[in-house]
């Protein structure tokens, strides 16, 4: 089978209508989908887009957009392909994607997208669950049966079955497998069916398909997924659900007045750079007897609260660590967000706060004194690159975590 045609780009760089194998269908998509979406995705110019922080993959019309995380300047096919594995290895780590290793034989074909990683894992899910047996639920169902059961609706039975007195009109219960919880797994069954035409998933999603019931077409949305209720029955189905979650709300068919169908699994570089940094430190500071927060809000101002991206708690001092997905060149982080981190440290009343950056090499020069009004010395903010890659390969460094630690915890130098 052919493949479909793929271009990789870097998060922040600019596409060209005309370059490689993007034309104007695609631009027209892409323009509305970022409309759809507030315009966070892109920044359209006249003969192109620009890409923002976000990175993941885009489907449409045959054409897959892979938008890769990129900290170094330089653009080839080996750091490419680097980056790629970075992307999917951070996905992984942070429980977004189910993959045993970025080293897969076939992650490194060129025909494999991140899409691909994402309908295989639901592909295997869903054989898992038809293997171990489909549950059944029951629901309610109204209509025309032959024998009376369940409760009578009178004055439809009354309009529709004036001639037909062997039929009752009722609402009654089922217990079967086609119920809400399989039609929405049918739902993105469908859809990876219609996208995956032309690759090697395709024979493999028609296999699953026939193995799965017949259910009842739906298109779901937001609220759908709000109405499923979670059961010991229904636990084995909470991975492939949240897969299908996925899949569904973040497809959009007919996004233009064409007949173009379109798949965009995005993903902000930012938030992803703090919580694979979470996790890590969480993996580290379970033997050092330190435990670690995100998402830590305090209110600021009337309603308003602040959230640094992670705190640290040991031996009943808390530590500040504020994550940035960007290079810093020159050593110097900006104003705002210094501001940003004295604010945390009076907050928390912390006496170390780190800015943390990725970087190719560990750079750590210790913490520097906020300058208070009394003059006194209460509390430091520390800048630090660490490399994200294990021994200048395009692995990702397990161990980063200690590394940071080390930074923050026990490190007590301090410059004026």
């Amino acid at each position: 089978m052919v493949s479909h045609k793929r271009i990789q780009v870097y998060e922040h760089s600019f596409l060209r209508i005309g370059d490689r194998d993007f034309d104007t269908l695609h631009f027209v998509a892409l323009s509305k989908l970022n409309a759809l979406h507030d315009y966070k995705y892109f920044d359209l110019k006249h003969n192109g887009i620009v890409f923002k922080q976000y990175v993941g993959v885009i489907q449409v019309e045959g054409l897959v957009i892979e938008i890769l995380p990129k900290i170094d300047r330089y653009e080839s096919h080996e750091s490419k392909e680097k980056w790629q594995s970075v992307l999917i290895e951070m996905l992984r780590v942070t429980k977004k994607l189910k993959i045993q290793q970025v080293g897969q034989a076939h992650v490194s074909k060129q025909s494999i997208h991140l899409l691909d990683l994402y309908f295989e894992w639901f592909l295997s899910e869903v054989q898992l669950l038809i293997h171990q047996g489909l549950i059944k639920q029951y629901y309610k169902q109204t209509g025309n049966v032959k024998a009376l059961k369940g409760k009578l609706e009178f004055a439809s039975h009354i309009q529709k079955n004036l001639v037909h007195k062997e039929r009752f009109y009722t609402t009654h219960q089922v217990y079967e497998k086609d119920h809400l919880i399989h039609q929405i797994l049918g739902q993105a069954l469908d859809i990876i069916n219609r996208l995956s035409k032309g690759t090697y998933l395709y024979t493999r999603c028609k296999t699953v398909q026939l193995d799965f019931p017949e259910v009842k077409s739906i298109k779901a949305n937001e609220n759908t997924f709000t109405k499923l209720l979670k059961s010991r029955k229904t636990a084995p189905y909470e991975t492939v659900l949240s897969i299908a979650r996925l899949i569904i709300l973040n497809y959009a068919p007919n996004i233009s007045n064409g007949s173009e169908k379109m798949l965009a699994l995005l993903f902000d570089m930012n938030k992803l750079w703090e919580e694979y940094i979470l996790v890590r430190l969480k993996q580290v500071a379970r033997d050092n007897n330190i435990q670690v927060y995100g998402q830590n809000s305090r209110t600021f101002w009337s309603n308003i609260s602040i959230r640094p991206d992670i705190v640290l708690v040991s031996n009943k001092e808390q530590f500040i660590i504020d994550t940035k997905w960007k290079n810093i060149d020159n050593n110097k982080p900006s104003t705002h967000d210094l501001r940003q981190m004295y604010v945390y440290n009076e907050y928390w009343e912390s006496k170390k706060s780190l800015l943390l950056y990725p970087s190719n090499n560990d750079d750590f020069d210790g913490y520097v004194n906020f300058v208070a009004l009394d003059n006194t010395d209460n509390h430091t903010c520390g800048l630090g690159k660490v490399s994200i890659f294990k021994d200048c390969n395009k692995l990702l460094n397990d161990q980063i975590g200690s590394k940071i630690l080390n930074w923050i915890i026990n490190d007590d130098k301090i410059r004026v």
